[in-house]
């Protein structure tokens, strides 16, 4: 089928993989946990728009310049740890609460507001996907394995394949998000606790960006 060899084995080890703990699932549990459901939800859609970003790029052949290109591979890195840091001094240094108990007011400002962050949140997702090579690497070294060298048509197999992968994806780390969110709903009541979270939160932003900033290629 569109020229994919083991497609159930593919699957299964998509999940696996999909469990194991990695820089997406911190920074959705994170996100979770320090700004609520919402936050996370709107987290997992930019890490998953983050994957068929990968997808496509994949399917084009353009992974293939940053895997055999030294630059382009530390250019984007540099760029990915930078952002993960700019997220976290930025959590580190607000000032703002956004405390369950100010979320209940129904203002308009505050909706408008909120629909905001969400946007934010979410285009955060993305690139903080986007710019981690590491995740289009594994697409390159990955996928193929599942793809029939015959096929005429692989940038099609590519795609189901990503598809397939974000699909997985996107089940777990919903679950990742709900699971850290019902966690932390009565922590966050508290505004000395929330700050405290948010503070927490922004170091583990920064500690990411400096993860990926001393991986090797």
């Amino acid at each position: 089928m569109f020229g994919i060899e083991n497609y159930l084995g593919f699957i299964l080890a998509a999940i696996l993989l999909n469990l194991t703990p990695g820089t997406d699932s911190m920074y959705i549990i994170t996100r979770s946990i320090s700004q609520g459901q919402t936050a996370g939800f709107y987290s997992v859609l930019g890490i998953t728009s983050g994957i068929l970003v990968h997808t496509l790029l994949a399917s084009l052949g353009l992974s293939v310049l940053l895997a055999n290109s030294p630059t382009a591979f530390m250019v984007v890195k540099y760029v990915g740890a930078a952002y993960l840091c700019y997220l976290g001094l930025k959590m580190l240094l607000s000032k703002k609460s956004n405390s369950i108990a100010n979320s209940l007011s129904k203002d308009e400002h505050t909706i408008d507001k909120q629909n905001v962050d969400s946007w934010q949140i979410y285009k955060q997702g993305v690139l903080t996907n986007t710019f981690n090579p590491k995740v289009a690497l594994f697409f390159l070294a990955f996928f193929p394995q599942f793809i029939d060298s015959s096929y005429a048509y692989g940038m099609l197999s590519f795609l189901m394949l990503g598809l397939t992968f974000a699909t997985t994806g996107f089940i777990w780390c919903l679950c990742l998000a709900l699971l850290a969110a019902r966690f932390s709903t009565r922590l966050r009541e508290n505004p000395s606790i929330e700050t405290m979270l948010n503070r927490i939160s922004g170091m583990v932003f920064i500690g990411l960006g400096i993860k990926l900033l001393t991986e090797k290629g």
